[in-house]
């Protein structure tokens, strides 16, 4: 253990606080909604893991495609719907759904109403 409580990673690794402020960080727009990068390597010199902030409008949906990686995505504000296997789950703010590398999920705003997703991805870590 290192002096700050942390399990020691590494001999050459700097352990530092990175404040990001994710209001002036640039969204894009796509077919899934406005979304922004707020972990990743160019920001903090995050190398395996990606964290995203996306936001839904009316009518708009989010597919989270079984890409090979762990997934959490929680809804941080707003209503909707989350699809999994074929089967629709009503979430609110709060929800979150797990999937694993070999799942997928697709996100929809509720009518009328918008939604803010916070979507982490990390690779599966080797045996």
């Amino acid at each position: 253990m290192e002096s700050s409580g942390r399990a020691r990673v590494g001999a050459d690794i700097a352990m530092t606080t990175t404040f990001i402020n994710t209001n002036e960080l640039p969204r894009v727009e796509s077919a899934q909604g406005e979304f922004t990068e707020i972990l990743n390597g160019a920001l903090v010199g995050a190398r395996n893991v990606l964290g995203t902030l996306r936001w839904l409008e009316a009518g708009e949906s989010f597919h989270a495609a079984a890409i090979g990686k762990h997934q959490l995505i929680y809804l941080m504000e707003g209503s909707g719907a989350i699809e999994l296997d074929g089967k629709s789950y009503d979430v609110t703010k709060g929800s979150g759904v797990y999937l694993g590398p070999t799942e997928s999920a697709t996100i929809r705003a509720a009518k009328g109403g918008s939604m803010k997703l916070f979507h982490l991805a990390v690779p599966p870590i080797p045996q």
